[in-house]
């Protein structure tokens, strides 16, 4: 399996396609992003559940939170794999359901392989961050260390007056960080089609991420400034709605408006988490998947077990 270079406006493409998504069965693939959704927050909240338990000091809290984001990659992973597999199910006419986001933890479901790659690409995102830190990010730590204890002084709130000088490099580290979150934005999403889809191994699929991504640069940067772009006035309309809603519901009673504004977050979110999923698994198609293969689906999972986690 060889990767593709595409258009540069294939970007626009894979999100006009991603926008679309869920026209073949809209209960499936809503259904299981609401699914996914609900599974994606239980980290969370038992993150937050510790920390008001134990009430550690910062390192304490520090080794919750990453305690927690290995437990979302461990549980997450599955069942983004499995949502990807749901999505070329409708996108092909095969049937689906929602259910089938639970497919992957079956015998022969790939789960190990899911949650390898998940690790392997939050390992180099550590080592990556680490690098630039050390090199471009002089002094970063003893800022953000500042700005941390005033805002714990502060029950969450800093004088914007009392907040130290960022260091010179700053801005070069964000700009240089961005770039490097977006080429890897790319690997991330190739790669993890490659595992949940093209069934490749971890290693492989890997460096079709970087291969692909490389070819593809231009259509993913586009992608990426269009979303940026298009997110200023659609977040503008959204707090506009939501602000009107909540003022109505407040006038009637104050948590009312809470109430109502509740369920439209949880549709906006289900509405993004099937456009985000819709644009991976187009972008993968267009540059992973073999034109003779794109309207027979996945070829079928090995006989062999493959829950163990596998690199």
């Amino acid at each position: 399996m060889t990767t593709h270079a595409t258009g540069p406006l294939s970007g626009l493409t894979w999100l006009k396609r991603g926008i679309n998504l869920g026209r073949h069965n809209a209960r499936a693939v809503f259904g299981a992003a609401a699914i996914l959704m609900m599974v994606a927050t239980l980290p969370s909240l038992l993150q937050l559940a510790v920390l008001s338990v134990l009430q550690p000091d910062a390192n304490g809290a520090m080794a919750v939170a990453a305690g927690a984001q290995l437990l979302s990659i461990v549980l997450l992973s599955p069942f983004m794999g499995g949502f990807l597999r749901l999505i070329d199910d409708t996108e092909h006419a095969r049937p689906a359901s929602a259910s089938d986001v639970f497919k992957p933890f079956r015998h022969g479901g790939d789960a190990g392989r899911l949650i390898g790659f998940g690790l392997l690409m939050t390992l180099y995102y550590v080592i990556i961050g680490v690098a630039l830190i050390t090199v471009f990010g002089d002094g970063l730590l003893d800022w953000l260390t500042k700005v941390m204890t005033l805002q714990a002084a502060g029950n969450g709130r800093i004088d914007p007056a009392q907040v130290p000088d960022a260091p010179e490099g700053l801005g070069r580290l964000l700009g240089l960080g961005s770039i490097l979150f977006l080429f890897l934005s790319g690997v991330y999403a190739i790669g993890f089609g490659q595992v949940a889809l093209g069934r490749r191994p971890v290693r492989l699929a890997m460096a079709d991420g970087v291969v692909g991504t490389a070819k593809n640069l231009l259509p993913i940067l586009l992608l990426a400034v269009v979303i940026v772009l298009a997110s200023i006035p659609v977040g503008l309309v959204l707090a506009a709605v939501f602000g009107i809603v909540g003022l109505i519901g407040g006038i009637i009673h104050p948590t009312l408006g809470a109430a109502l504004i509740l369920p439209l977050y949880l549709a906006l979110m289900v509405v993004m988490y099937v456009v985000m999923f819709g644009v991976m698994y187009y972008l993968w198609r267009d540059v992973c998947a073999p034109a003779d293969t794109q309207g027979n689906g996945p070829p079928p999972p090995s006989s062999s077990n493959n829950h163990q986690i596998e690199l």
